[in-house]
């Protein structure tokens, strides 16, 4: 039998109150419980004393003998000092960006990458660039020259 310390809803419509109960780790949420060890009121303030109560002995108890928290109550756990507290994750399975999100995000951060790379890589280059101008600018008139020639002997043979 897996024992688990888990939270219990109960209250009213869109006014939830949660127990916190020792119960087989296969029974439904709000099903049969072993015992008792606390109460959470999420309606409360954060720093209200009685958002939550618990009674730490049975649950030390019961963790002897064990049961394990789930992800909440072992944070609550974790703030009353009973246990270290847990590392809190990032991101659940339920809110992780689906697969070809994952994928577009990766392609977009080596775009970005890669144009950060081009920028420095033209940064360089224009540093260099002014003394690789000063030649290319006599080049420049030489090849334009025999351009404007071209349209002359054009006319002549068509005239």
């Amino acid at each position: 039998m897996s024992l688990k310390i888990r939270l219990s809803r109960g209250g009213a419509k869109k006014h939830p109150f949660y127990r916190i109960v020792v119960t087989d780790s296969r029974n439904p949420r709000d099903g049969r419980f072993i015992e008792r060890v606390g109460t959470y009121d999420p309606m409360l303030k954060r720093d209200d004393p009685n958002r939550v109560k618990l009674n730490v002995e049975r649950i030390q108890h019961w963790m002897s003998h064990g049961a394990k928290p789930t992800d909440r109550v072992a944070r609550f756990l974790g703030h009353a000092e009973v246990i270290p507290m847990p590392a809190i994750p990032k991101q659940t399975k339920k809110n992780q960006p689906r697969p070809k999100t994952v994928e577009r995000m990766k392609a977009a951060e080596e775009a970005k990458e890669a144009a950060a790379t081009d920028a420095a890589t033209e940064a360089k280059t224009a540093a260099a660039a002014p003394a690789a101008e000063e030649p290319a600018a006599e080049a420049a008139p030489a090849e334009d020259a025999p351009a404007e020639d071209a349209p002359a002997e054009a006319e002549k043979s068509e005239g």
